[in-house]
């Protein structure tokens, strides 16, 4: 018998391309497609049934009942006739057809004398592959076998564009942890950039008013100061971020003077206040006189919204008012207003002020400077504390800020005042692991403030050599060195050396999940750069006193 030419359908390259879209091809065996072969098998009553698809040179069985071979060449196929048209070919007797009649696998080989081919098509149009049942008696379906394979061959095609939805879905997710991941490792390069000569610059600066100095060199030592709290201040908002978007950002509960976190605010705030404008804070006589909260997040916004407030009035005035609107037994509510006469906003660009890096107009920003955060990072601390914040504005006129916060009443516990920078753990021996030159200068001067002996490694590999010759009782570990980090060297020190030391990580990274990052390492505290002397003397008595 001579076997005809194989049919190619008009659009054989777009439905090649269609096949190859599904990555379908040579893959194992799968549920769902032997499932739909077993119902095929059964709604035909026949004992072979397939799922098949064809490409160039083949007809490759995805899933298959009755037989045992996993691609037959693509000339020989029955199906490379269904494959032309979108339609069901059914042929109740091939003896009887006058195109199969004489095929090789209808008067011997497998013995076919029914056939019925669904063909499996893509929501484009192209016919990929084929839904057969085949017997080796002659038979004819009713028309509700036909619907029911249709249905079946639709149900084929879902599975496959499902799998190719879920295939996108899974790289876009890979995108976007990628971007993520790229995102976070920016910000703790970032943070760890900025933050590491700024703990050298407040450092030197908290050392130097602590000398002998005349007026105006105190005086410029302040400004120095003030300094380096806005940059801190913009620092942490970038941070901030960080840890909002990944929910680890929780308010703090604790009793606090609600009035005297107010006025720190306000004399924090005086310095930035122009000439010509009168800045005033206003607060109601029946305020609480302690309650429990965060007062850091409530510093943190008034800081943002005051501070916007003066920057961006030349004249008139800024007002600070919070007055008490509700209160119970065991709680009130408070309500914040910041006021000014400064430069407004214009009505179309209110919906998007508190959005990230945003700013009214590009103008402001090459005037008055700024991230475009502070609004952005306020809008969610208040969301934090279950509420909301609202602006009214009128361009040319001024703004005003609006929102009000719930707090429990609170008790404030009185402990006796702790002589500043007392040392009661003797002359202790530390070891530094820090590669910054100006940082090693600071945490020397500091230590030795303190009246503890200091020596100084430069990375993890010579901090690890240090520890295995000499006698230390704690080890300050700086987390970004060269050669070997501080999480490398930390992991070496408590598996390798099996070496007790506490150890308190110095970073300047400061992000989302550090600390417990720290702690998992294997050390015993943790402190973010820049650091005020005090803190770094806590944090040493703190981690002893567990140890």
């Amino acid at each position: 018998m001579t076997v005809s030419p194989t049919p190619v359908p008009h659009n054989e390259t777009e439905r090649l391309n269609a096949l190859k879209r599904y990555n379908i091809l040579d893959t194992l065996p799968d549920q769902v497609f032997d499932d739909a072969t077993a119902l095929v098998s059964y709604i035909c009553g026949t004992p072979i049934a397939y799922i098949s698809f064809i490409d160039e040179n083949r007809q490759w069985f995805k899933s298959k009942i009755g037989f045992d071979i996993s691609e037959i060449p693509r000339e020989i196929t029955f199906s490379r006739y269904t494959i032309m048209d979108s339609k069901m070919v059914e042929i109740p007797d091939t003896l009887l057809h006058e195109r199969f009649k004489d095929d090789p696998n209808v008067k011997g080989g497998h013995n076919i004398r029914f056939y019925v081919g669904m063909p499996i098509t893509t929501p484009d149009g192209y016919v990929i592959g084929v839904l057969c049942a085949v017997d080796h008696e002659p038979r004819t379906l009713n028309e509700n076998q036909r619907n029911a394979l249709n249905i079946v061959a639709r149900h084929v095609i879902n599975t496959l564009e499902l799998g190719t939805k879920n295939s996108e879905l899974t790289l876009q997710k890979k995108i976007a942890d990628r971007a993520v991941a790229a995102k976070e490792n920016f910000l703790a390069n970032m943070s760890h950039e900025i933050r590491t000569p700024l703990n050298a610059v407040i450092g030197f600066t908290e050392l130097l008013a602590a000398t002998n100095l005349d007026e105006q060199q105190l005086d410029f030592v302040k400004d120095v100061k003030i300094a380096g709290d806005n940059l801190m201040i913009i620092v942490n908002d970038i941070l901030d971020l960080s840890k909002i978007e990944s929910g680890s950002l929780t308010l703090e509960q604790r009793p606090f003077d609600l009035k005297k976190t107010l006025k720190h605010v306000y004399d924090l705030l005086r310095v930035k206040v122009h000439d010509g404008v009168e800045f005033n804070l206003y607060l109601d006589a029946g305020l609480p006189e302690i309650i429990s909260g965060d007062p850091g997040r409530l510093n943190q916004i008034l800081v943002n919204l005051a501070g916007n407030a003066l920057k961006f009035t030349m004249e008139g005035e800024v007002t600070i008012s919070v007055k008490k609107t509700a209160e119970t037994d065991d709680s009130c509510q408070i309500r914040f207003v910041v006021k000014d006469t400064g430069i407004g906003i214009s009505q179309k660009h209110l919906d998007t002020i508190f959005g990230r890096f945003t700013q009214a107009e590009q103008s402001t920003t090459r005037k008055f400077g700024g991230t475009g955060l502070g609004l952005n990072i306020v809008k969610q601390l208040v969301e934090l504390h279950d509420s909301n914040i609202q602006v009214k504005s009128i361009e040319g006129s001024g703004s005003e800020f609006y929102f009000t916060l719930s707090y429990k009443k609170g008790v404030l516990e009185t402990s006796p005042p702790e002589a500043k920078l007392f040392n009661d753990l003797g002359r202790l021996s530390i070891l530094l692991c820090e590669d910054n030159y100006l940082n090693q200068k600071l945490a020397q001067n500091v230590i030795e403030g303190f009246g503890f002996k200091i020596d100084i490694a430069e990375n993890g590999s010579q901090g690890i050599e240090m520890l295995a010759h000499g006698e230390y009782d704690l080890m300050l570990m700086d987390l970004q060195m060269p050669i070997q980090d501080g999480y490398q060297t930390t992991k070496y020190i408590r598996k390798e050396m099996n070496n007790p030391i506490p150890i308190i990580a110095m970073t300047a990274h400061s992000l989302a999940g550090e600390l417990h990052r720290c702690l998992d390492a294997g050390m015993n505290g943790y402190l973010p750069k820049p650091f005020k002397q005090h803190e770094l003397l806590e944090a040493i008595k703190s981690v002893l006193k567990k140890t």
